[in-house]
């Protein structure tokens, strides 16, 4: 009764510039990310109210031709991994997807580290089990989940003993494309003003 997380969010996604010329200019939708590792399933991703990491990630990956485009968000029916509910509902998709990997004698799937980096980037059990959640919930006539939101910590400690993390972020994974409201073009700040 209380999941709904209220109004519009902004969401930036990272990508190059031709991407960015066919959503913006041309009108073209985002495109669903279906890898087997991503972090919160099959769907388009957005940094959540974070421009610059979307950049960061953009700037890595195509250098000089990175771009950003944002989005106005509704997440409608969404799985909040962001608080505790939410673990309750992983708990259950994680033990049908051991389940359903046991009588078929595959093996389960598993999270992976970067070869770049210390962090766990590579996602495939993640994905699998929110996936399984998806499969479950569409089999069952249950309600579909329209997004999944996920805090994620990466990167290293932002000083000496700390557990906060440089590129913590909170990540959009948006499986009903009509969330998506508009996307935009977003701008850089105005140094004459305030922040309001």
């Amino acid at each position: 009764m209380y999941k709904k997380l209220p109004n519009l969010i902004l969401g930036f996604h990272g990508c190059n510039r031709e991407v960015y010329n066919k959503v913006i200019n041309e009108g073209e939708p985002l495109k669903a990310s279906l890898n087997s590792y991503d972090w919160l399933g099959n769907g388009i991703y957005f940094w959540e109210q974070n421009y610059q990491r979307a950049f960061e990630w953009a700037f890595n990956r195509y250098g000089k031709d990175a771009a950003v485009i944002g989005a106005a968000i509704d997440l409608g029916n969404c799985l909040n991994l962001t608080d505790s509910a939410g673990a309750s509902v992983l708990r259950e998709g994680y033990e049908l997807l051991k389940f359903r990997c046991e009588a078929s004698s595959v093996e389960l799937p598993k999270n992976r580290k970067s070869a770049k980096t210390k962090d766990v980037l590579l996602r495939d059990l993640d994905c699998a089990v929110i996936q399984q959640i998806h499969d479950y919930n569409t089999i069952n006539n249950l309600p579909k989940f329209d997004s999944v939101r996920g805090i994620f910590t990466e990167g290293d400690p932002v000083y000496e003993g700390s557990e906060f993390l440089e590129k913590t972020h909170v990540q959009i994974c948006i499986c009903n494309p009509n969330c998506i409201k508009g996307y935009f073009t977003p701008i850089s700040r105005n140094d004459e003003f305030d922040l309001p």
